[in-house]
């Protein structure tokens, strides 16, 4: 069954008007419940984000810097796009200080005939009594009240969130749960097939139940059923390559690629086996196992590598070590030019889907916990050791467990990672991340 998604918000406007505060404050004060990603090391641009009790996807839409007035407005254009194509809701941030300028003005139109809901914000009020004129003058925007904050002072963000969340949908959980079809998105660079391997899919079963129209306007999601199931292939292909520097690809890039792996149940990473596995497709793959989705490696364009007995290992080899935070991964090599091993992916993709949602009885977690524990001791620290006393399941997608022991501080990395690997062993899990989550409890409470 597919999962409720996180709505997304997306946070557009010129440079300096206050963004980047606004979404390091979101991110670093805790209010963030996402830590930096495996495989994204530079220009965070997205934080998974909780206000009350309702959880969401911040995006920074930012990295605009040229110098041009006529360039700052074509690329914020660009970026209202961005955020129209991805976003359930807008935060439109402007400046009191700069005050309302054409840019602003033009931008408001987009947004306007968006449809969208947009939340218009006004950075920078330190003191709204000495500011009142200047904040009501944004009303020409014609976006509604806007919202008066200082993201530097922490002032007026609960009004700013409160209103954000008002604009996510209700009732749709139950309306998810209905749904038993497996949702995949196809992620990866620009050029590496991703179109061509669901063209193949579709045009090989031919059984197109019907075509939903996508969250971005080049991307369709497609409802395939093949041999009794139901698929949903969420297609990131079409990046559009304007005269943008590199960054600002790789920036859009990342923000589709949130957009779909966050209604996806299994992700399928499509690498570009002429190419090799690059730092970008690190990043990718760091968006899919930070939101514990299952993972297919797809290696496209097999048949054009020149090969050898060892080609094979050798490349897997490669990306596990560039992928080493994820070596739960499936590798398939393909090619959609050829259909080469593409029935498999099917297999694959049922493969993992089961596993991200499967569970495991307490009482048998139990025994492999205690059997570990048996062949390798718990660690110590200053005479005290470590006493694991109860691990139960207590979600999916991803299997998440919790542990209780005597001490969390005792519960090193390397232990935990020694009892999910003793779990695997016994449940493979192939292809999806595992959580483990560890409580304190005292002894005398530890009779379970």
């Amino acid at each position: 069954m597919a999962k409720k998604n996180k709505p997304v918000v997306a946070v557009v406007g010129r440079p300096n008007v206050g963004k980047s505060t606004f979404f390091n404050v979101m991110a670093g004060e805790r209010l963030s419940i996402v830590k930096d990603t495996p495989g994204v090391t530079r220009d965070r641009i997205y934080a998974d984000v909780d206000w009350t009790g309702h959880e969401f996807t911040l995006i920074d839409t930012g990295g605009i810097e040229p110098d041009s007035n006529d360039i700052i407005l074509s690329q914020m254009r660009e970026q209202a796009q961005i955020a129209i194509d991805t976003a359930d809701v807008i935060i439109f941030m402007t400046d009191v200080r700069q005050g309302l300028v054409d840019a602003d003005s033009q931008v408001a139109l987009m947004l306007r005939k968006s449809k969208k809901p947009v939340v218009l914000t006004v950075n920078k009020v330190d003191s709204f009594q000495k500011m009142q004129a200047d904040v009501y003058e944004f009303y020409n925007l014609g976006l509604g009240e806007p919202y008066a904050i200082s993201s530097a002072e922490r002032i007026g963000l609960g009004d700013l969130l409160d209103k954000v969340i008002s604009y996510f949908p209700e009732g749709e959980e139950n309306e998810e749960e209905e749904d038993d079809s497996i949702r995949v998105a196809v992620v990866g660079k620009p050029n590496v097939g991703k179109s061509s391997i669901i063209n193949k899919l579709i045009g090989e079963n031919r059984v197109i139940v019907s075509d939903i129209a996508g969250t971005t306007r080049d991307a369709v999601d497609t409802r395939v059923k093949h041999n009794g199931k139901e698929y949903v292939f969420v297609d990131t292909a079409g990046l559009r390559r304007k005269n943008k520097i590199k960054e600002d690809l790789e920036h859009y890039m990342i923000i589709r690629t949130i957009g779909a792996v966050e209604k996806a149940d299994v992700t399928v990473l499509v690498i570009d086996a002429t190419e090799g596995v690059t730092e970008q497709d690190a990043k990718i793959a760091g968006i899919a196992h930070d939101r514990g989705k299952g993972m297919i490696i797809a290696v496209n364009k097999w048949d054009a590598v020149e090969k050898n007995d060892k080609t094979m290992n050798e490349f897997k080899k490669k990306i596990e070590n560039i992928l080493s935070f994820m070596p739960y991964a499936v590798i398939i090599f393909i090619s959609a030019l050829t259909g080469q091993r593409l029935p498999k992916l099917y297999e694959t993709i049922d493969t993992v889907a089961e596993n991200n949602a499967m569970r495991v009885q307490t009482g048998v977690l139990n025994e492999i916990m205690s059997e570990a524990v048996v062949m390798q001791q718990p660690p110590t620290d200053k005479g005290k050791r470590l006493k694991l006393f109860y691990i139960t399941q207590v979600s999916v997608k991803p299997p998440t467990f919790v542990i209780f022991v005597n001490d969390k501080e005792l519960m090193h990395f390397s232990y935990t990672r020694y009892i999910e690997n003793q779990i695997r062993n016994a449940f493979g899990f192939q292809g999806t991340p595992l959580k483990f989550i560890i409580r304190e409890r005292k002894e005398k409470d530890a009779g379970l």
